[in-house]
């Protein structure tokens, strides 16, 4: 808890620049996180991003003829279009600093349910002798085999951001329990610290989604002891259970202050049940999502939804690639690094992202 507590005030500082069944699924939620062995968010040996350039300094020289590959959940979702954009442009960077010849290959699964599939296009860029494979995986487990394949070998495997491969060496993506801590901060100020507030969560199976509601929920209780979680439940990363579900909720709870969702996309659907509520009542309910994608980022300038904690997945993947090419040419890495986030509401939702976590550009 005291690590937890650091970073919580840590964080706090960039936000500031910057019924059984619901509760048998956050008891299941809460023991299937404990229960995990390698827990990124947590992690003591963990640095953030700004850390490892100061430790390290300028890039090595490159390895010419390098090839890498980004494997992503899948392209029909923004924020893993540009998670790909940013492993692409990080490339195309090194090769305009460096002169060397470097090839970055993103592929993506069908959907998010195509675990299979995941699986199959790792394994195919484990046979094609990748140097490197920056991988997300689906679910917690889907690319054990290959990773272990790559760990038997001469491929380094870099684990960004969800899911969780428990035999990764490697871990780089922002600290998804402080996206629940950030909320929780916004919301607790806004609701003067009393009232009552329900979280929409993700798929259970995905770490993001029980770090995200444990950031939140153990913020909240440190905090704000006077604001009473009322509800939690998945909704499964989909927009229109998000909203019947709030709708429900609304019903239920009359005086629900606010509601914290494990993505944009659910939050959007709760935005639109809220809307719906407040024309007829007159009450405003507090929406925030995580994510900042840019439909997020268009409902809170239209008044829509509040607050987006945004992981910048563009700057994100341009991170993750200068870690892995770090690593390929002879910087030994730390495990776990973190990447920036902060939260966006309509105070900074047109500033600078950049400016935002102050991203700067690689030494050469």
């Amino acid at each position: 808890m005291k690590l937890r507590k650091a970073l919580a005030m840590g964080l706090a500082a960039v936000m500031m620049v910057s019924f059984p069944a619901c509760q048998i699924l956050a008891e299941e939620a809460e023991t299937e996180a404990e229960s995990t062995e390698f827990d990124p968010d947590h992690d003591e040996s963990g640095i953030d991003f700004t850390e490892m350039r100061e430790q390290f300094g300028a890039m090595p020289e490159v390895a010419d003829g390098l090839v890498i590959g980004g494997l992503v959940k899948q392209l029909q979702n923004e924020f893993w279009q540009s998670l790909k954009s940013g492993y692409e442009d990080m490339g195309t960077q090194i090769v305009e600093n460096t002169g060397v010849e470097l090839t970055v290959d993103v592929q993506a699964a069908l959907d998010e349910s195509d675990e299979e599939g995941q699986l199959t296009s790792m394994n195919n860029m484990i046979n094609k002798a990748y140097d490197g494979i920056l991988f997300s995986p689906i679910s917690d487990s889907n690319l054990t085999s290959a990773v272990d394949t790559c760990n038997d070998g001469e491929i380094v495997a870099i684990n960004v951001d969800d899911g969780v491969a428990q035999n990764t060496n490697y871990f780089v993506g922002p600290n998804a329990y402080q996206n629940g801590v950030l909320a929780a901060y916004w919301i607790a100020e806004k609701l003067d610290y009393e009232g009552q507030v329900a979280v929409v969560i993700g798929k259970v199976s995905a770490y993001a989604a029980r770090e995200r509601t444990a950031g939140f929920v153990d913020t909240i209780a440190e905090i704000a002891p006077d604001i009473e979680v009322v509800a939690q439940q998945s909704a499964d990363w989909d927009r229109q259970t998000a909203k019947e579900l709030t709708e429900t909720w609304l019903t239920q709870y009359p005086d629900l202050d606010a509601v914290f969702s494990n993505n944009d996309d659910m939050a959007l659907g709760v935005v639109e049940a809220v809307r719906e509520y407040e024309e007829e009542t007159g009450i405003h309910v507090y929406t925030v999502g995580v994510d900042g994608n840019s439909e997020a980022y268009d409902s809170i300038r239209e008044g829509g939804l509040d607050a987006t904690i945004d992981s910048f997945p563009y700057y994100m993947g341009m991170a993750s690639m200068e870690v892995m090419v770090r690593q390929l040419n002879g910087q030994d890495m730390p495990k776990v690094i973190w990447t920036p986030q902060a939260l966006i509401d309509s105070e900074n939702v047109d500033s600078d992202p950049a400016e935002i976590i102050g991203w700067t550009d690689a030494e050469y």
